[in-house]
């Protein structure tokens, strides 16, 4: 079977949720021993307002870290153009833009309307320097904590559009809340590689919620998707979906494909020590 690549979105995705702020030495060192164990792209920080993310206040100064060791490429997250282009300023080469389909998460999460967030990433792709890597997520792509299932049809209209504005990105879907099932993402990826053949990158961001995690990532896989999300530990989950708890773990992302033959070029056993670390940080929590 075809090797796939895990992010590791522990850093960030796993890390914003909690409240004592963990030092800025201690997330580097989490960085440095995830990529000993073979993670070599990690969604490291996000370039956030500190009031909104208390915790990724010191986005430059992981990301200067990083960039200096040199141990993965590092991914980082932005909600909007005028943070894009300060992680750019300093120094990101690879940004991970989300917009949520539902309007109502939309404006939860970004103040904003899908509509003016896709033109705020029309900005960026814009003032984005050449060379820039780029990943476009659609949060709650399956189901919205405010408004339910989220329609097919909405999420592949949104997506058209914002391929139109930059047809080179790597596109994930995102099961913002957990609720997603395997019928439904298998369904979703199949139509989009359909309309948008295209893509030369689809990605699938699972959370575990309701611990269909693993059997989602399974799905997608068999759909043709070869890069899937995971947080060390199993933790995160999104503060602007009430009740979404939980990254698919990393180990039990590995530890699926180890199983079914598939290469994922990281260790499964140096995992259990680091995810034991961070399950014990003051206020972690996980699915």
């Amino acid at each position: 079977m075809t090797a796939v690549q895990i992010v590791e979105v522990g850093p960030r995705d796993g890390f914003q949720n909690i409240g004592p702020f963990i030092p800025t030495e201690t997330k580097i060192a989490v960085i440095r021993d995830l990529a000993a164990a073979g993670l070599k792209r990690m969604e490291i920080t996000s370039f956030v307002s500190p009031r909104a993310i208390p915790q990724l206040a010191d986005a430059g100064e992981v990301l200067a870290e990083v960039l200096a060791q040199g141990h993965v490429v590092p991914q980082v997250l932005v909600p909007n153009a005028r943070y894009g282009l300060k992680a750019i300023t300093a120094g990101a080469e690879f940004l991970s833009y989300v917009i949520s389909v539902s309007e109502s998460h939309s404006r939860s999460n970004v103040r904003a309307t899908p509509d003016e967030a896709l033109a705020d990433y029309a900005r960026l792709v814009a003032e984005a320097p050449d060379g820039l890597r780029l990943r476009f997520n659609l949060a709650t792509a399956f189901h919205c904590p405010f408004e339910g299932v989220t329609p097919a049809n909405a999420v592949l209209d949104l997506l058209e559009r914002a391929l139109e504005i930059c047809p080179d990105a790597e596109i994930c879907l995102c099961d913002t809340t957990g609720r997603g099932e395997p019928a439904q993402v298998a369904e979703l990826f199949r139509a989009a590689m359909a309309r948008f053949p295209s893509v030369s990158a689809w990605a699938m961001h699972a959370h575990d919620t309701y611990g269909h995690g693993t059997a989602n990532v399974r799905a997608a896989y068999d759909q043709g998707v070869r890069v899937f999300d995971s947080a060390i530990g199993g933790l995160g989950g999104c503060p602007y979906a009430p009740g979404a708890s939980g990254n698919v773990a990393t180990e039990d992302v590995v530890s699926l494909f180890r199983d079914c033959g598939v290469e994922t070029g990281v260790d499964l056993a140096a995992l259990a020590p680091i995810a034991a670390f961070v399950q014990a940080l003051p206020g972690a929590t996980c699915g």
